[in-house]
């Protein structure tokens, strides 16, 4: 292992879905000259394109094995920091904001074997591309670090300062918890029989969303954590037209911060903005590539899941609003809100070298309920 977790991020060859890649190619400009994207995405064809993914290993089982390793390397206490009970309330207590402490054992207090076990206890829960988001996230707090060297009264800011939990012991013949979280990261699972049955909350963050500036101790400008979330929304934001336009943006100011940050449950609020059912097919085929971002930062059956999940229940009854600037450097927002999922996105704060709207925070929930529990319950 190298001598340190997380290792320093790179970029490794996209293995996660067709989707994503497909999403890739609009990003880069090149779906009008290939004309690929919209006849794959187009009415119907994501399911096909779900299904037409590689069989992989159930993540559930992968998961239970990976915590049961790390577990098993854990010392006395160690393992009581780590291990609680699965109905703890600290379980339903997760935030992205660097906290002065969180549940479960840090990385710091990790030596390098456990460090090992953790970090492909994190792989089993998410694609390579999340992995690399995740690891990069953590390795960004050095860049705050530096940039924020000569501020006081600043966060704490740590690479080896991200926590991982279990709630019950993993079993595969039983229902458990797992919770990885700290700076502009929550992941939050529950396993049961060997199969992830919620994935939610789940919350990536970046500061800066953008690397502005001179090159930073190894960070180069132009660098973009969470590309395919902002540029992809942007891109179907564009393709509206006036009409859609008015019902699609549901205020001229952004929120401030995605709603319920911390909360157990999302918003139960009915959804707003423009119903997918009102856009046309290239638009269509902009916001399924935009869900499969989202769900392309998980391990490969759940994201099949989450993207049959939507398709099953009609992609007209999803529904996409803005707040906020149509352009980068000036604050935004948007939501996307399914039966199954609410999606938000947030860029409204500086980033640490004090560039407007540099700093995005955003979330997938369950509207059903979050962290397994029905929403109600």
């Amino acid at each position: 292992m190298a001598d340190s977790f997380p290792p320093r991020a790179h970029q490794s060859p996209f293995r996660a879905s067709l989707l994503y890649r497909l999403g890739s190619l609009h990003r880069l400009g090149l779906l009008h000259k290939l004309g690929l994207l919209c006849g794959l995405l187009a009415a119907g064809a994501l399911a096909r394109s779900v299904a037409a993914w590689s069989a992989a290993p159930s993540s559930g089982a992968e998961m239970t094995n990976a915590a049961q390793a790390w577990l098993a390397a854990l010392d006395d206490q160690q393992r009581s920091t780590a291990l609680m009970e699965y109905a703890s309330p600290a379980r339903l207590d997760w935030h992205f904001i660097p906290k002065a402490s969180r549940k479960g054992l840090q990385i710091r207090d990790m030596n390098m074997g456990q460090r090992e076990l953790a970090r492909k206890l994190l792989k089993t829960g998410l694609s390579q591309i999340g992995y690399d988001k995740a690891t990069k996230i953590m390795e960004v707090e050095n860049l705050l670090k530096e940039l924020e060297k000569n501020k006081t009264n600043t966060p704490l800011r740590d690479p080896y300062r991200y926590y991982f939990t279990l709630f019950g012991k993993p079993d595969a013949k039983e229902r458990w918890g797992l919770s990885i979280e700290g700076h502009h990261m929550s992941f939050n699972f529950v396993i049961e029989n060997s199969k992830v049955i919620s994935s939610t909350p789940h919350m990536f963050g970046a500061n800066p969303a953008t690397m502005k500036g001179e090159e930073l101790i190894g960070f180069k400008p132009g660098m973009r954590l969470l590309a395919g979330e902002e540029s992809l929304a942007f891109d179907l934001l564009k393709s509206l037209t006036p009409e859609q336009r008015t019902v699609a943006i549901i205020a001229e100011k952004a929120l401030e911060e995605v709603r319920s940050a911390g909360q157990p449950q999302p918003p139960t609020d009915a959804p707003v903005g423009l119903s997918a059912q009102k856009l046309a097919t290239e638009q269509r085929a902009i916001l399924q590539s935009l869900l499969a971002v989202y769900a392309g930062n998980l391990a490969d059956d759940v994201a099949r899941e989450k993207l049959a999940e939507i398709e099953k229940s009609g992609l007209p009854n999803v529904w996409f609003a803005w707040a906020g600037a149509d352009r980068p450097g000036v604050g935004h927002y948007y939501r996307i809100q399914g039966p199954t999922f609410l999606i938000e996105f947030v860029n409204t704060q500086p980033d640490a070298a004090g560039n407007p709207a540099n700093h995005i925070h955003c979330t997938w929930r369950d509207v059903r309920g979050d962290f397994a529990i029905p929403i109600g319950k």
